[in-house]
């Protein structure tokens, strides 16, 4: 398993993330980090991540900055997919001087970051079973990290909405339909619904259908 730290300011989005890292096969959430300093410390303890997800808008001190100072114990140094809202060429150039393996900005359609888990997931494992490495193993492992270009949430959406929309139905007690969490979320039906099938799509939230005497299902969700 892929022992994996997620660290952004928000702990919404950490635990979005979190939760959809953990949907990929193959990778394991050892927590969360939500500062710099904290990210650090697991970097520092004796068990460290093979991979974070860095977010690089921290309290304390930029997440450019906590990449150049990356250094267990043992030496081996995390291995790191930048997730942010930073746009600017500096900071993409910055990151990939640093070594980052990879660069997804905010907002994002899932499958995009599972994309690149997978990529990732590729790589670590062909890694893992080279002694030595030829020309071409060297060409065929940077081109496991190319992925195809990413879809864009569909048109009209927003990562805080569908952020909010995910908060709601995973603090209820019971399954929700589109009407009680559009009540809930503050939003109307169509952009409820709109949300929740982008969710359980994604894999982040569970589908059920009811059925009545009469009509058609009403479509209820559960968070998984």
């Amino acid at each position: 398993m892929i022992r994996t730290l997620v660290v952004d300011d928000d702990y919404r989005v950490a635990d979005v993330n979190a939760a959809f890292v953990a949907k990929v096969k193959g990778f394991e959430v050892i927590g969360q980090a939500h500062t710099a300093r904290a990210a650090y410390e697991t970097v520092a303890a004796a068990a460290p991540p093979d991979l974070i997800l860095l977010d690089l808008y921290l309290p304390d001190a930029h997440g450019l900055e906590l990449l150049r100072r990356l250094q267990p114990p043992d030496g081996r140094r995390p291995d790191v997919i930048v997730i942010t809202a930073a746009r600017d060429a500096e900071s993409v150039r910055t990151a990939l001087q640093l070594g980052a393996v990879s660069y997804l900005v905010k907002p994002f359609a899932f499958d995009a970051l599972a994309r690149r888990l997978e990529a990732y997931r590729a790589l670590h494992e062909r890694l893992a079973s080279l002694d030595e490495a030829s020309q071409d193993d060297v060409d065929a492992l940077y081109a496991l990290l190319r992925t195809s270009p990413d879809p864009k949430l569909p048109k009209g959406n927003s990562e805080p909405t569908m952020r909010r929309i995910l908060e709601v139905v995973r603090q209820s007690d019971r399954d929700l339909d589109a009407v009680e969490v559009a009540e809930r979320a503050g939003v109307s039906r169509a952009t409820s619904q709109r949300y929740l099938a982008e969710l359980a799509r994604a894999g982040l939230l569970e589908l059920h259908l009811q059925y009545g005497a009469t009509g058609r299902p009403s479509h209820r969700y559960r968070a998984t």
